[in-house]
């Protein structure tokens, strides 16, 4: 079987189709078990952020595990299959696992580095164990896969800038308003995101902090911890009249901020000399921000597209981290492979172990009688002896074998040894 990525993402998407395939968190249980249904995956994690769904398999056949995957994609966001497979990439085995570490590490990212990816990967992760999708194989890469995270996170400076999209919202905002200092800032949304972007505007001389959620308890819990106002959310444009700068991150799969909502605001908001133009920061995925608000004299709207493009301005003040980070890659890819190539012959040395340990047994046993006289002291060290004798002859051929492993000496050494000692 093969380890497969199938996916797309922020570079080989458009905002409008990647935000269809989003798999929304309440939908993610019925999704993982729609996918170990298909009869090509054998295990399955499914990554859904803002920035790529992906889709993390142990495949039987290849090309049918691609069919089912794609079809998986094209069911659950209703875009046809063959528009998908402009957008789609694939990885296999060894690329696959070495995709799944870049985008741990926080370098296959929109946002180089970013830190959120790496909690997204565990939950994935989690809710696919919690579902029985996984087993040895993918549990075994996916714990590589943190260890990388965590790695990259520690011995790098790769994620000490900006490093995640809400961050990045945040510093735009910054810039195009010059600062935050003094602005009333509207939070619409308080999932991880909103709760993240609370935390950092916390930090900022801002005149208001307001927090709005379908959820009200949760707007409350947050602002609660920052000090801010909560509104209901039926007060959303009532809000919107009021503020500078508003940041959206909910998990509707709807709009939850369209022209008709916005439009009746403008001449309230004209007529406070206090306030300038509207600046809305969409960071939700599906939008929650409908395309044509930008549209809206007054009204500057910036949406994932446009935070990717202010953020890959500033790329090369980490760029040079990347080197290091691709090492640790290299060196954690050679790790695991050596780890699974020693658990791949680990059933075959246990069978050439057993089996030799059987013939000395049985030797023990039919010498039995020339060792009568001796006594129980001594026929145990006798035993003990002989087990120490065939330990050493063996050990030097096992390390070889656990060493080579997962290339073409070792696969040579496997076959000689299965067909000298007629191993299955």
């Amino acid at each position: 079987m093969s380890f497969v990525v199938i996916g797309l993402n922020h570079a080989t998407a458009p905002l409008d189709i990647l935000e269809q395939v989003t798999v929304a968190p309440d939908g993610l249980d019925k999704a993982l078990h729609d996918l170990s249904l298909r009869p090509y995956v054998s295990e399955g994690v499914v990554l859904s952020t803002c920035n790529r769904t992906e889709v993390y398999i142990l495949a039987e056949r290849f090309h049918g595990a691609f069919q089912d995957v794609r079809d998986f994609l094209a069911q659950i966001s209703f875009v046809a299959p063959e528009v998908l497979n402009d957008h789609l990439y694939t990885f296999y085995d060894d690329q696959a696992i070495e995709h799944l570490f870049r985008v741990s590490a926080g370098v296959d990212s929109a946002v180089l580095g970013e830190h959120e990816i790496l909690g997204q990967l565990k939950r994935a992760w989690e809710a696919a164990q919690n579902h029985g999708c996984v087993g040895m194989s993918l549990n075994s890469i996916f714990r590589a896969a943190v260890a990388v995270g965590k790695r990259v996170r520690t011995e790098t400076s790769i994620s000490r800038s900006i490093a995640s999209v809400s961050q990045a919202a945040i510093v735009m905002a910054e810039e195009r308003l010059e600062s935050l200092d003094g602005k009333h800032v509207l939070l619409v949304g308080a999932g991880e995101m909103g709760s993240g972007m609370a935390k950092t505007l916390a930090n900022h001389n801002t005149a208001s902090i307001t927090v709005i959620s379908r959820t009200e308890t949760t707007a409350a819990d947050i602002a609660s911890q920052i000090g801010a106002q909560v509104r209901p959310f039926d007060e959303l444009g009532q809000a919107l009249a009021a503020c500078d700068v508003a940041f959206t991150s909910t998990a509707s799969p709807g709009m939850v901020v369209e022209a008709e909502l916005v439009a009746p605001l403008l001449d309230q908001r004209s007529a406070d000399h206090r306030l300038g133009d509207l600046l809305i920061l969409d960071v939700a995925m599906p939008r929650d921000v409908a395309a044509n608000v930008g549209e809206l004299p007054g009204v500057e709207l910036c949406d994932l597209d446009a935070i990717g493009a202010f953020v890959a301005k500033g790329l090369e003040s980490r760029a040079g981290e990347v080197h290091q980070v691709n090492q640790i890659i290299t060196e954690e890819m050679q790790r695991h492979l050596r780890e699974v190539g020693k658990q791949s012959v680990s059933p075959l040395i246990t069978s050439f172990r057993s089996q030799v340990e059987q013939l000395r047994t049985d030797e023990m046993t039919r010498q039995a009688n020339k060792l009568a006289d001796l006594t129980p002291d001594q026929r145990a060290a006798v035993d003990e002896a002989t087990r120490a004798v065939l330990n050493k002859v063996l050990h030097e051929p096992t390390m070889r074998l656990k060493d080579s492993a997962n290339s073409l000496r070792g696969e040579r050494l496997a076959a000689a040894l299965r067909e000298l000692f007629d191993l299955h």
